[in-house]
């Protein structure tokens, strides 16, 4: 009766210590989950902002400003284009 009882302690220790560390697990687990989410959230607010700055640099304006500022680029005028004949293969040219 002994041996049966003192077995059964240990079987009830191994039970308790396994069910301790099942539940430490499962909680570090739960906070990892968490800050994983919470950092999400982050990404996604910042991609958010990112995606609206996108769009902002992007607007006809300011390619326009950039376009003359940085590549020394005009506007297209029919006193500045060239006209290619495709019968002749010449080409006509209006210079301003």
């Amino acid at each position: 009766m002994t041996r049966f009882s003192l077995i059964l302690l240990l079987a009830a220790m191994a039970s308790a210590l396994y069910l301790v560390h099942t539940q430490y697990e499962s909680r570090r687990l739960y906070v990892e989950l968490e800050r994983a989410q919470a950092q999400a959230r982050r990404l996604e607010i910042d991609n958010k902002g990112l995606q609206i700055e996108k769009r902002s640099q992007a607007t006809p304006l300011r390619v326009e400003k950039l376009a003359k500022e940085r590549l020394q680029m005009r506007t297209a005028t029919p006193a500045i284009t060239e006209y290619v004949s495709q019968k002749e293969n010449a080409v006509t040219a209006r210079t301003p």
